[in-house]
């Protein structure tokens, strides 16, 4: 026997609870005996992240699950689709084999829209002929989002190709379907795809859970969904999980699902149903390797305090304790970078928008990946109205910059830059002017990859050596340097946005309409074209 634990176990099957001694050996539970004395702490599964990339957290695989795991975490379902745009399958295999070399579970599915539309440059494309060979690593589970929902619409021949890539190896479809409703949505998931997690209203839930569909909540750094879909708890809870699908390491520093089961809790909804969705959905639905606490299970738990509070005081994989009271046991891994980045100067007289008597405007929406499509004469296109600049520039080969109108943000100085830009990951910045604009962009292409801020004499960058997306360097390390820059935009240039960063990293995700960036133009998302 390698170890003993006393603790309440909280039984996610017969819904009760009960004093046990939990008996583990060789990484399984061997025995679960009952205890006639009193015992303080309580045992529970893991939870599980049901659908993040990875590289949101601007973090190697192997440091998140170092920042994870103190929070309950034992296991993602992580969909590699940004690394892939600028890597290919050698982005994807380097994930993978990063996260092999740490004890934690991330469950990785195969990238379906790589590159995401025609309408992007990207660094790579993920063909059906590597869906097909992804399908048979052990280490990919499902076929990870969807995107591309005109495609299955219209029957489109690759499209229908890699769903029965996915179909042939028995492996769970994801979808990704904003605003999709009545014969297009059911048409949608008729094809074989079984969740969503990109509902922003409860009625567009509710219809979904209708055709059979897993709902995932969601609440990232951007993206905020929980308030508007907690609601679905009550009745639907065997058609739910909960994911964070995009997480800054600032938001993965304070929590992770374990946030989302507090305020469930606190909501008063069910122990059992919300468990139900941190826990147990997710290990059925994409057949994790991830114990429930049964004999026989992987050794996968975590000990709480109590069921109020839900402080997680240790966390268990395989029978190892990979963290306890706040701190991850879990050491660093040393990677040699990898990227895809030609380096370029930006120019001045590049950094401007075409003259017109009237603009189409980007109106970012705080909390939200939907935009509005603004029409607005040029004399309102002014920082006093909230319109500052939004530019993309191919990372990849040659190019010119493409520059609109941006609305929403609340910055009145300064500029923003990123290699972070949802899903071709070319170069986005956003400022009031085109000094500052131009200082940030060049900072990022001298070092190939980063977070850059420029406001005057002010200037600060975080370098993203692994693709442009992550720091190899320590999890917590990396963390304050990004909130180093998080809170100088929030103090010294005025935006009003939660995540600026994140947000900006959305404005160039062309499958979320009405309006966005790419570094080919400005584009439409609602008609799936170019607008002038």
């Amino acid at each position: 026997m390698d170890l003993q634990i006393e603790a309440n176990l909280v039984d996610i099957f017969s819904q009760c609870i009960r004093p046990v001694r939990l008996e583990i050996s060789n990484q399984t539970i061997t025995a679960i005996e009952p205890l006639a004395k009193p015992v303080s702490n309580y045992l529970l599964p893991g939870f599980i992240d049901a659908h993040v990339h990875i590289e949101s957290s601007l973090l190697i695989p192997s440091e998140f699950a170092r920042m994870a795991v103190v929070h309950g975490t034992v296991a993602t379902v992580s969909d590699p689709h940004e690394i892939a745009n600028v890597c290919g399958m050698e982005g994807i295999q380097f994930m993978i084999q990063n996260a092999q070399k740490v004890p934690f579970k991330i469950c990785f599915g195969a990238p379906s829209c790589v590159p995401a539309t025609s309408f992007e440059t990207a660094g790579a494309a993920i063909t059906t002929h590597n869906i097909e060979q992804l399908m048979q690593n052990d280490a990919i589970y499902y076929l990870a989002e969807m995107m591309n929902f005109p495609g299955v619409l219209l029957a489109d021949k690759e499209v229908l190709q890699k769903i029965q890539a996915a179909r042939v190896a028995n492996k769970p479809i994801d979808g990704h379907a904003p605003g999709l409703k009545g014969a297009d949505a059911t048409r949608y998931f008729k094809a074989g795809i079984a969740t969503d997690h990109e509902c922003f209203t409860y009625e567009e839930a509710i219809e979904k859970i209708g055709l059979g569909v897993q709902i995932l909540i969601r609440e990232g750094s951007a993206a905020k969904n929980f308030n508007a879909l907690h609601p679905l708890i009550k009745h639907f809870s065997e058609q739910l999980m909960f994911c964070s699908d995009d997480k800054h390491p600032d938001s993965l520093e304070k929590g992770h699902i374990n946030e989302l089961v507090k305020r469930a809790l606190a909501l008063g909804y069910d122990l059992y149903d919300v468990l139900r969705m941190a826990c147990y959905n997710p290990v059925v639905h994409y057949k994790l390797p991830v114990g429930l606490l049964r004999i026989g299970d992987p050794a996968d738990f975590i000990l709480i305090d109590n069921l109020q509070q839900f402080n997680v005081l240790a966390t268990y994989i395989n029978g190892q304790c990979v963290s306890s009271n706040g701190k991850s046991h879990i050491e660093s891994v040393q990677e040699n970078a990898l990227n895809q980045f030609y380096p370029s100067i930006i120019k001045t007289a590049e950094i401007a928008v075409k003259p017109k008597s009237t603009h189409w405007v980007i109106e970012c929406i705080d909390g939200e990946l939907i935009t509005r499509k603004k029409l607005l004469n040029a004399s309102e296109c002014t920082v006093e109205n909230d319109v500052i600049l939004l530019g993309i520039i191919n990372r990849y080969k040659p190019a010119t910059p493409q520059f609109c109108y941006i609305k929403g943000t609340g910055i009145k100085l300064g500029a923003m830059a990123s290699t972070v830009a949802h899903d071709s990951h070319n170069l986005i910045a956003m400022g009031t002017n085109a000094a500052d604009i131009q200082l940030a962009m060049n900072a990022l292409m001298q070092c190939k990859g980063g977070l850059s801020v420029a406001n005057g004499s002010y200037q600060n960058v975080l370098e993203l050596p692994f693709a442009g997306l992550m720091s190899g360097a320590d999890a917590y390390v990396t963390t304050q340097k990004y909130k180093a820059l998080d809170a100088y935009i929030k103090e010294n240039m005025g935006t009003t946005l939660g995540a600026p960063f994140m947000t900006l990293s959305f404005m160039a995700l062309l499958v979320i309409p009405e309006l966005k960036l790419s570094d080919l133009g400005l584009f439409d998302g609602q008609s799936f074209k170019f607008v002038e």
